[in-house]
């Protein structure tokens, strides 16, 4: 099919806030990035009988959707290891690795959601990873209704029709969403926007604290009940006293060992993280995002997945500090 009627232009303006929906729906930019590219596959096979009885953008999103409810009927929900049980209290405490069961959580870099300046504060806001884990809690129809409704605010009867239910059915979904969502009490609480000051600077003394194998100027940067997470491990820790001597025991080794590029994710600030082999090689090892205050960090959640580093954090945040 050749794009003579116009395609092109009509759907790629969408294509980056269709891609943050359908991560917020997945928890997985790589399955993000999947269900856009079957999405554009399918309207356009389909866009010669398309009759604009609906605009174009909520066509998109009820094709996206529904792909997306398909892909959630497949598959367990992903997590981060602080949903799998309590922290640990012992930082000497052997880490346990998570079986392939689990499906991890994954960060989304704020490269790939909308650009639009009057988007930005929405869009960063609606990919925060204390929401997108909390959406994981919900079934997907009900998360499908309230990422719809409060986050795209879509009209109820359109909701309705792009997953071809009833209205009545969709506001009944909009209020067990968000009654669950005030049972689990996930809100995220204040956060320096990833291109305030103070945010950059947090992450450039944690970056730099961090590559100098320096504890003491973590510990400085550090809430006192900070969280310290990282897949692919069930493992992980909350409290200063507790998160410092596993950093400066177990993982930050020597100065030099590791490597940070500052970027931003799930707009947060955020690092593409390498680690040295025996070689002196810098290898991917994954991306670590911070959850920033006023006061300091509050969680670092690591995601140990090379994978991250070659699409689509790839080239993100500078690889000429390598």
């Amino acid at each position: 099919m050749s794009d003579d009627g116009g395609f092109g232009a009509a759907t790629e303006p969408f294509r980056r806030e269709l891609l943050a929906h359908c991560y917020r729906m997945l928890g997985s930019v790589h399955d993000a990035e999947d269900v856009v590219q079957e999405t554009y596959l399918r309207a356009w096979q389909s866009y010669d009988g398309f009759e604009g009885r609906s605009s174009v953008r909520t066509w998109l999103y009820r094709i996206a959707t529904n792909r997306c409810l398909t892909e959630l009927g497949k598959r367990s929900r992903r997590v981060l290891p602080s949903d799998l049980g309590d922290p640990e209290p012992d930082p000497g405490a052997p880490l346990r690795p998570a079986g392939p069961e689990v499906r991890w959580l994954q960060p989304v870099p704020d490269a790939l959601v909308p650009a639009d300046p009057a988007a930005v504060v929405a869009a960063r806001e609606g990919v925060r990873l204390a929401l997108v884990a909390s959406l994981q809690y919900l079934p997907p129809r009900q998360r499908a209704v309230l990422l719809l409704r409060e986050v795209l605010a879509f009209p109820a009867a359109e909701v309705a029709d792009m997953l071809g239910t009833t209205t009545a059915s969709v506001k009944s979904a909009l209020r067990r969403a968000r009654a669950r969502f005030d049972e689990l009490a996930l809100a995220d609480g204040e956060i320096t926007e990833p291109s305030a000051p103070q945010a950059r600077a947090l992450l450039d003394q944690y970056i730099a604290a961090f590559e100098n194998a320096d504890a003491a100027a973590l510990e400085r940067l550090l809430l006192t009940d900070v969280t310290l997470e990282a897949t692919p491990l069930r493992t992980w820790f909350r409290g200063r006293e507790v998160c410092v001597p596993f950093l400066r025991d177990h993982l930050l080794g020597s100065p030099g060992d590791w490597r940070l590029s500052a970027t931003s994710a799930n707009g947060q600030p955020a690092a593409a993280v390498y680690l040295r082999d025996e070689q002196g090689t810098y290898q991917p090892y994954g991306v670590c995002v911070l959850t920033v205050t006023e006061a300091g960090i509050s969680r670092i959640t690591s995601f140990g997945d090379p994978s991250l580093l070659t699409a689509p954090f790839a080239g993100i945040g500078g690889s000429a500090r390598l």
